[in-house]
């Protein structure tokens, strides 16, 4: 059901998939977005198509994560352009390429500054603000990459492995003050990150995921899996002994 009075919302990372979707369903509940992104024309395209589908009011910023000075700057812009906020939802981040990574320990950094240091650069002040107003709920978008170490993907996971932690002691911190802290954990889901990968059966739409995503925030769950199969399946990963798990191609 909608909210008494519309809901505040701040989403980084909007123009990605996922985050479009989500957006979408708190537009369709009228409520109030401030939107960041780096790509000021897509960063537009999806402010109009949300208002369109009932947003009450659409703000935007312009974001490059990795500039960590910015990232204070826009959360100050929109915790003030909308008188304070009842969500943020962090879904930016970039899937590097492994070899690349390997090869360059300048590439692996730049990955994990995009999906770690960034969120850490955005969370701090979200926490101080989100702390002061005893209420409120902090959303990030993370992976089931981070629950385990794997041959093609570790620098990724490596980072999301990292955010896991970062909001799990978040979240233990700021349980007293009231406010939630939800890690969302994609599995495969088709969107333009994951456009180089071969589908299988795994695989989700953007538009099932961000309804999994709202669900899970409405909710305040600390973790979600998304969907929901990758739990078992990711117990599963988690429970295998290390001197077994080092001979897996995975």
């Amino acid at each position: 059901m909608p909210p008494d009075s519309p809901i505040r919302v701040f989403v980084v990372g909007a123009t990605s998939a996922i985050a479009t979707e989500t957006a979408r369903v708190y537009a369709a509940y009228g409520a109030r977005l401030f939107l960041a992104a780096r790509n000021a024309d897509r960063l537009e395209a999806v402010a109009a198509d949300l208002r369109t589908r009932g947003a009450a009011r659409v703000e935007t910023a312009l974001l490059d994560a990795t500039d960590h000075h910015r990232c204070e700057e826009v959360v100050e812009a929109a915790w003030t352009a909308l008188g304070g906020l009842d969500v943020a939802l962090l879904a930016h981040g970039v899937l590097p390429d492994q070899a690349r990574c390997q090869a360059s320990a300048a590439e692996a950094l730049r990955s994990i500054d995009v999906n770690l240091g960034s969120a850490v650069a955005l969370l701090t002040p979200l926490a101080n603000r989100f702390e002061a107003a005893g209420r409120g709920c902090i959303a990030v978008i993370g992976s089931v990459a981070g629950d385990r170490g794997r041959q093609s993907n570790y620098v990724y996971g490596a980072a999301k492995g990292g955010l896991d932690r970062f909001l799990e002691g978040l979240r233990n911190r700021l349980f007293r003050a009231g406010v939630a802290v939800v890690t969302l954990k994609p599995g495969f889901v088709d969107t333009p990150m994951t456009a180089g990968l071969v589908q299988g059966p795994l695989f989700v739409s953007a538009r099932r995921a961000g309804r999994d995503v709202h669900r899970a925030i409405e909710r305040r769950r600390d973790v979600a899996y998304i969907p929901w199969f990758w739990r078992p399946i990711m117990a599963i990963i988690r429970i295998l002994p290390e001197r077994l798990f080092k001979r897996l191609r995975l």
